[in-house]
């Protein structure tokens, strides 16, 4: 057993090197013993944000702020794993005055431009401060330390965050930067919606895809405009509405027309955070995703209509109420101000792109990018790859809440690697399952706690990814997991190792500093299988497989005994540098057409020898009932095993082959 560094009240890493072995990835900041918590989940996010900037200058000398955000509690079911003696408050801004004098004053951010939100924060850090709006400043008596209003254009990013690089980088560490969305937007209580038009089909294609006229008349009575909202009809395997052009006409006069992701369709965009923008430049949500339009018709209108190209599983609704408000993005800040992180949002594409490129530029290998990246998928792929390119692993954490305390909690991290139940390879079809997202530490926080803790988890063998990195800035979050997890439960490491990343695309002299990384964290926490994931191929139709360089790095660096790479179609297995490497097969749908997918791919196996399927779960959509249910509907030839058994069994089986 270990004892978690982050308990020990280590000093923030020197700011001119990367982590070493002595030097924590994600320092804490000491040891929690008293806590003052609130609730703030009722809270407005201007206020969020001040109190959790705060959070970040109290808890950097001594951790004693801790906040609930949100309305599921997840905050206030892991407090109890601090092991403090807490005191709670009924009235969260009542900690202002109790911490004032902890704090400089205030950082003025600027309604008028939310990047400046981004800019105080790292302010915030700098100066012992909080971030704040000049009437809060006023309300708690803070001394403004400096006013961000009127000095940066809401429509110029590349200038507000090239004047943060030039005047504020140079102080900032360069042990961590930090990417976060300024905003996020809050539902009002209340709306009413009409439905409009809904796909009842799976449809997971093109097939569906035609120009659809939507009539909004009726609600040409409403005084703040016409809201159209697009969902996903089945929120349980990604295929939402996709939407390629809108054409507005109000008594057949044309008053709107755009292509998503143009600065045409800015105007009436008015909530798109929960979107993305597909290859085809068309706007999309899956799951529980969705994206509001808004279009005003003159007074006079008698009839309106929304031409829309629509297609896949599309749910439209509308109403005359404006369904959300745009608040700050609070989280993770608490972090980033203790840290003294620089904090950005930049596309990782075009001009913003190349001035991310510049940044990442600046820092050692191995330095974690921690946060997450605008427009969802596409930004996922190009954020990764571009970090990866600079040798910077990315840390999801832009939802992880309270790190300054869960980082100092001391907790007991088993090394040990779990015993492996014991297996005779049979000429059988040898399935394991794979829940994904655990190189996401707010996922590993939150969603994942709600996974763990379901009755039905256990009944079947499964793999659970999990971020190493808990090691360093969540201890007591890898420590319950480890504690709790039954015979039938195998946490195994996210991609790609310590931090998210596409090891192809690192330079070639530096992968090596990353699978060093990997193997220290692994190591420290008894893992020895991983879910890994490559960059894409040029015309990013599919990943690419892991080479001889990369798979020798990994075995050279770490203990692994196995790679599940991501894959998709599941028709990847190979062995490089004595690794055995299998690309992950992910059906749609829940458990009765995961179970006809997978009948259906083995159509072609004569039983001769074994045959391997590593399958993968969708966290967001599955739970351990689900998972249960899917075990119970196979039957022979299928066997499902834990990732150790599996990759014991394959390896036994690639030797016997040659």
């Amino acid at each position: 057993m270990v004892l978690a560094a982050g308990g020990l009240g280590l000093s923030l890493p020197n700011a001119a090197t990367a982590a070493t072995a002595a030097t924590p990835l994600l320092p804490g900041f000491g040891r929690p013993t008293r806590l003052d918590f609130a609730d703030l989940s009722a809270v407005h996010g201007n206020d969020q944000l001040l109190l959790t900037t705060l959070q970040g200058v109290v808890n950097r000398r001594n951790p004693r702020l801790y906040f609930n955000y949100t309305a599921e509690n997840y905050d206030t079911t892991w407090l109890s794993s601090t092991g403090a003696r807490v005191t709670r408050h009924d009235d969260p801004l009542s900690l202002i005055a109790r911490y004032r004098g902890e704090v400089r004053g205030a950082i003025l951010h600027d309604p008028a431009v939310p990047d400046s939100i981004n800019v105080a924060t790292t302010l915030a850090g700098l100066e012992n401060a909080v971030a704040a709006t000049a009437e809060q400043a006023a309300e708690h008596g803070l001394k403004v330390i400096t006013d961000l209003r009127g000095r940066f254009k809401a429509d110029d990013v590349l200038a507000t965050y090239r004047w943060q690089l030039d005047n504020l980088f140079p102080r900032c560490t360069k042990a961590l930067l930090s990417g976060l969305p300024t905003t996020r937007t809050v539902k009002v209580d209340g709306v009413q919606w009409r439905e409009v038009a809904k796909e009842s089909e799976r449809i997971r294609d093109t097939s569906n895809r035609q120009v659809r006229t939507f009539d909004l008349s009726q609600e040409l009575t409403g005084q703040d405009g016409v809201y159209l909202r697009f969902q996903d009809s089945f929120g349980d395997d990604g295929w939402g509405a996709s939407v390629g052009s809108v054409v507005v006409k109000a008594d057949g006069t044309q008053i709107a027309s755009f292509t998503p992701g143009t600065d045409a369709e800015a105007p009436y965009l008015f909530d798109g955070l929960n979107s993305a923008i597909g290859a085809e430049s068309n706007r999309f949500a899956d799951g529980g995703n969705y994206f509001i339009y808004r279009f005003t018709a003159p007074a006079s209108a008698k009839q309106l209509t929304a031409e829309v190209d629509l297609w896949n599983q599309f749910l439209v609704t509308a109403t005359t109420t404006a369904p959300t408000r745009v608040e700050p993005f609070p989280y993770f800040r608490d972090y980033t101000v203790a840290m003294k992180a620089m904090v950005f949002w930049l596309p990782p594409s075009g001009q913003t792109g190349e001035l991310l490129d510049e940044i990442l530029d600046k820092v050692k290998p191995t330095t974690p990018y921690a946060g997450w990246f605008s427009n969802d998928v596409a930004g996922e792929w190009g954020g990764v790859d571009r970090a990866s390119q600079h040798a910077v692993e990315v840390v999801p954490a832009d939802y992880y809440m309270n790190g300054t305390v869960h980082a100092g909690v001391p907790a007991r991290i088993s090394d040990r690697v779990r015993p492996r139940p014991p297996a005779t390879l049979r000429n059988r079809v040898y399935l394991t399952l794979t829940v994904g997202e655990g190189d996401n530490i707010q996922y590993c926080q939150r969603k994942m706690r709600e996974l763990w803790d379901n009755p039905a988890r256990g009944k079947v063998p499964t793999n659970w990814t999990v971020s190493p990195l808990l090691a360093d800035i969540g201890p007591a979050l890898l420590a319950y997991y480890q504690r709790t997890a039954t015979d039938n439960d195998l946490l195994i490491a996210g991609p790609s190792g310590a931090g998210y990343t596409y090891p192809g695309s690192w330079p070639e002299q530096d992968v090596d500093a990353y699978t060093k990384l990997t193997g220290r964290f692994l190591r420290r926490t008894g893992l020895d299988l991983v879910y890994a994931y490559n960059h894409r191929k040029p015309e990013g139709d599919g990943w690419v497989a892991f080479d001889e360089r990369i798979a020798a790095s990994y075995r050279k660096n770490t203990p692994l005994r196995g790679i599940i790479q991501s894959w998709e179609s599941g028709d990847l297995q190979v062995r490089l540098a004595g690794l055995p490497i299998i690309g992950n097969f992910s059906p749609q749908g829940k458990a009765q057409e995961y179970r006809d997918t997978l009948v259906k791919s083995i159509e072609g196996w004569d039983g001769g020898k074994p045959l391997f399927i590593a399958g993968a779960v969708n966290a967001w959509n599955w739970t351990p009932a689900d998972i249960a249910e899917l075990g119970e509907l196979l039957g022979e030839p299928f066997e499902i095993v834990r990732g150790d058994t599996f990759f014991a069994l394959l390896n036994e089986f690639m030797s016997r082959e040659g």
